[in-house]
């Protein structure tokens, strides 16, 4: 009830206060702007030029860095390329003496089947001899005991 009684007085039709009200706000408006804004306005901008002051000493810095970033990533590349060509030095010299002593254990390995097998030969033709001499012997002992029996 307290409340509709309250609305009842609230008069929402504007009427001539209203440009009382404006008239307050815009004067409001040009006190700030002399007593506040003015003066922030004037920090920040004098902040701004002192930035841009900096801003070129910090871009030097920046190009400075980035050219020394740019010399070492060159030098870091240079070095890595030599590594490589020095790896695969190695790894050719490496795989030449490996190759030198494959090629040499593979010609000892041939010398050795060769002699060898030439001894197999030796010992299968001196088998052989003896084997033929024993058969000989051996007939010639069957051939005596079948005539004496």
């Amino acid at each position: 009830m307290v409340l509709l009684a309250f609305a009842e007085t609230v008069q929402l039709v504007p009427d001539g206060t209203i440009f009382i009200h404006i008239a307050l706000i815009l004067l409001m408006i040009w006190v700030l702007n002399r007593t506040f804004f003015r003066p922030i306005n004037r920090i920040i901008e004098s902040r701004e030029k002192n930035k841009g002051g900096h801003s070129s000493e910090s871009d030097k810095l920046l190009t400075e860095v980035s050219e020394k970033e740019t010399k070492y990533n060159a030098a870091l590349l240079e070095a890595r390329s030599k590594g490589y060509s020095l790896i695969e030095k190695e790894r050719t010299k490496a795989l030449s003496k490996k190759q030198e002593k494959l090629s040499a254990a593979k010609e000892e390995v041939h010398q050795t089947l060769a002699a060898e097998t030439a001894e197999l030969d030796k010992q299968t033709v001196e088998a052989r001899q003896l084997i033929a001499t024993e058969a000989e012997k051996m007939a010639e002992k069957i051939s005596s005991n079948i005539l004496k029996g």
